[in-house]
């Protein structure tokens, strides 16, 4: 998997914990290491996670190791993207996307939670 760099790791084992008990929104990307769209997301997830830190916490979950989150969340495409706040998600988009865009389809959400 391509990690992108500021953006945490997490699995099966930790996303109760690490997403869906997190304080502020958590934006997932389902990836895969075979998937060209998911390597071109790294360096935009790696720009997100910073300039949004505080705001919004970025993570990945690798799909071949993780299949009961994937599963659970009922995830056939790479990447997707869903955005968990309080527990639940609350966005979900499918597929490479520019920065800008991401953002823009995030927004709405994020103000909420100011």
């Amino acid at each position: 998997m391509t990690k992108a760099v500021g953006v945490a790791e997490v699995g099966d084992a930790d996303f109760a914990e690490e997403v869906l008990g997190s304080a502020v929104p958590v934006l997932v990307e389902f990836t895969a290491d075979w998937c060209p769209p998911c390597r071109q997301m790294a360096p935009v997830l790696s720009a997100l996670a910073a300039e949004e830190a505080g705001r919004m916490r970025v993570v990945q979950l690798n799909v071949d190791h993780n299949p009961a989150t994937t599963n659970a969340y009922k995830v056939l495409s790479m990447p997707t993207f869903m955005l968990f706040r309080g527990g639940e998600p609350v966005r979900s988009m499918v597929g490479a996307r520019p920065k800008r865009r991401l953002l823009a389809e995030l927004e709405d959400v994020l103000e909420d939670t100011l």
